[in-house]
């Protein structure tokens, strides 16, 4: 079997009097999509700031390409290859679409901002993607919602990421823009990158992870393939149905139950 490129082995967290996390294992492959799936309050956000390092866990390991790193602030994961967009994709409307690509990045040619060449490298960087921007320098806030989540992907990609971690990108995505993003994040495992996916919708899954790992209350409940899983029963694991079941089989059963 392929060695992970990231593994979570025995991941905790407590906030005060909340345990977020408890024992979480995880593991993504490069050129793979898994998913990430669970309740509100399930630790979902809370293990996708473990590893993007804006929140550091109490116990456990992390290991890149099986050996054991620290990941301790987002430096750390950017280091290693770690990118992340989050659900509020973090742009300024305000600013075009080279100015967000690279704000906080800017390019300096005898320390003056080298627009130019931040404008050449934002449309060939553009030019590779399935969604079309139809101006790089139009403002970010006239921008559809699936051309915003591309241009929040595009500027990970300046940093040429290994492991992308996308939170809920399809949420307020009409069908069309759906699946112009769902063939974007086909197309970024094709060329080898893993793909950590947040997202509460079942079709979007489907379509395009590999694999579902399922948290419930803060635990590992389940990994799954999706190609051999039925919806019924991941959400079965997400609800805790499941668990019912093992603890309850049917009376007169002869099935063993774990």
């Amino acid at each position: 079997m392929v060695q992970p490129l990231l593994a979570l082995r025995g991941v905790s967290k407590r906030f005060a009097a909340v345990q977020a996390l408890v024992d979480v294992d995880l593991e993504i492959r490069a050129g793979e999509v898994v998913a990430l799936v669970g309740a509100n309050a399930a630790g979902k956000s809370t293990l996708v700031k473990v590893i993007s390092g804006v929140v550091v866990p109490e116990r456990g390991v992390i290991e890149w390409e099986g050996r054991p790193v620290q990941i301790k602030r987002p430096h750390d994961a950017r280091d290693l290859g770690i990118a992340t967009v989050y659900q509020d994709l973090s742009m300024c409307g305000n600013l075009d679409v080279v100015g967000n690509l690279f704000l906080g990045r800017e390019i300096h040619r005898f320390g003056i901002l080298d627009e130019v060449e931040m404008e050449r490298r934002a449309r060939e960087l553009l030019r590779t993607l399935p969604i079309h921007i139809p101006d790089v320098r139009a403002p970010l806030a006239t921008l559809t919602g699936g051309q915003r989540q591309v241009v929040a992907i595009t500027r990970s990609f300046l940093s040429a990421p290994r492991l992308l971690l996308l939170d809920e990108p399809t949420a307020s995505l009409g069908l069309e823009q759906t699946n112009q993003l769902l063939d974007l994040i086909e197309e970024i495992r094709d060329r080898g990158t893993g793909v950590l996916l947040i997202s509460h919708n079942m079709g979007d899954i489907k379509a395009v992870a590999d694999r579902v790992a399922v948290l419930r209350l803060g635990r590992n409940n389940g990994v799954f393939k999706v190609g051999t899983t039925s919806q019924e029963e991941i959400i079965a694991s997400i609800t805790g149905a499941a668990d019912h079941a093992r603890r309850h089989p049917p009376a007169g059963s002869e099935e063993t139950w774990p």
